[in-house]
């Protein structure tokens, strides 16, 4: 008899994830290796709020909270939606998580039965799938290329419902392409949606604020405030707040899903970190001023990398509207040879060749479904994305 669960047979390790652990061994082996696998920002938690959570530390705030968040911090989410996204909710429309991964699989846990489809635009992150499969569900992948800057169409979508499709799940600015829906955009899949009743929207939002170029963010309920009852709109503090240890992800959304969510927690992991909640409600309520400044600062980074990448012969590098990744295409590459007299066969082959050759980690394509690309993630200095894309640039020159 099979020890392991069947359930755990339908899912894999986290390739982002395996991707960093690879890059790090080899560092620790003595390897020269620049890791561009972490989705983590290198900025560190700004002090005022390490200060919030040291005197929580102090006043005893060390014990057991509600399971799904402390009154304070879901009074300080309520306030950040309604700044943020012109969205209004109560305490009961509320939940607090283990982070934004806990509140995406807590959602699909109590929602999904066997049968109900997800539907996941591709490339997606890397969990999507995954954790749809964990709970029960069946992943529904709409593709999404270069040429339509990695967002569905409203007719995509359209073509996609079925009387089985239980969620939909939008990331935008997304990962892994950094490709972030306009109002107008949103629009067209939110008119869809309104046609479709029995479909629920998912909206992870973690990357709001670090968009670029007077980039206006939106989130599917505040574009269509009739979607309002049946959307989750989750964030979290991890990347814009750069908070990714911290553990603190949260959603709003109608009751009946808050309270399922809030049961599957209760009896999972109870409450999240009573420091790290009391250290978020400074971040929510505190100045957000410097978002806006780290956002700049990955704005150049972005700019750097997608002028850098587009100069090596054989990749083509979208310019991304969001977030801290970029998704070039390396279908120029497929089919050379290395100097080992490897071919190329796949992105996979790709991001191996750039490890071994150059000591550069990226994440391959098919990860995100969606090839043959590969993820840089630009959450890290100047200096070291200038050295990481001059050895791409060596080791694809090398190719034959």
């Amino acid at each position: 008899m099979a020890f392991i669960s069947d359930t755990l047979g339908r899912v894999k390790p986290s390739p982002t994830i395996a991707v960093t652990t690879k890059a790090l061994e080899l560092k620790a082996a003595g390897k020269d290796v620049i890791g561009l696998g972490a989705g983590e920002p290198d900025f560190d938690t700004i002090d005022y709020v390490k200060e919030a959570a040291i005197k929580a530390i102090h006043d005893g705030q060390t014990k057991y909270t509600a399971a799904d968040g402390t009154p304070e911090l879901k009074d300080a989410i309520i306030e950040k939606f309604k700044r943020d996204n012109g969205l209004d909710y109560k305490r009961e429309n509320i939940t607090v998580n283990c982070g934004g991964k806990h509140t995406i699989y807590n959602a699909l846990m109590a929602t999904l039965n066997p049968g109900d489809e997800v539907i996941i635009p591709a490339p997606y992150w890397v969990s999507y799938p995954d954790m749809t499969l964990l709970a029960g569900g069946t992943p529904v992948v709409i593709e999404a290329g270069i040429e339509n800057n990695f967002k569905i169409t409203g007719e995509q979508l359209e073509a996609a419902i079925t009387d089985k499709t239980k969620w939909v799940i939008l990331n935008s600015p997304s990962n892994p392409t950094g490709a972030a829906y306009s109002a107008s955009e949103m629009k067209s899949l939110t008119d869809v949606l309104m046609k479709h009743p029995h479909v629920w929207v998912f909206a992870d939002d973690i990357y709001e604020h670090i968009v670029y170029d007077d980039f206006k963010f939106v989130t599917p309920a505040a574009v269509e405030p009739g979607l309002k009852d049946r959307t989750l709109t989750m964030n979290g503090v991890a990347k814009a707040y750069a908070m990714t240890g911290w553990r603190i992800g949260f959603a709003g959304g109608p009751v009946e899903i808050i309270n399922a969510m809030r049961k599957i927690q209760s009896q999972s992991t109870s409450n999240p970190c009573s420091i790290s909640q009391a250290a978020t409600v400074v971040a929510l309520t505190g100045d957000q001023g410097y978002l806006k400044d780290r956002a700049g600062a990955f704005q150049k980074r972005r700019d750097l990398v997608v002028r850098m990448i587009n100069d090596i012969p054989g990749l083509e590098c979208p310019t991304p509207e969001g977030a801290f990744y970029v998704y070039p295409s390396c279908a120029g590459l497929i089919g050379k040879v290395t100097p080992e007299g490897n071919t190329l066969e796949s992105d996979l082959d790709v991001s191996t060749y750039l490890l071994e050759s150059v000591g550069v980690a990226v994440v391959h394509g098919e990860a995100f479904g969606l090839s043959p690309y590969f993820r840089i993630s630009y959450a890290t200095s100047e200096e070291v994305l200038t050295e990481a894309c001059g050895r791409i640039k060596q080791a694809v020159e090398a190719l034959k």
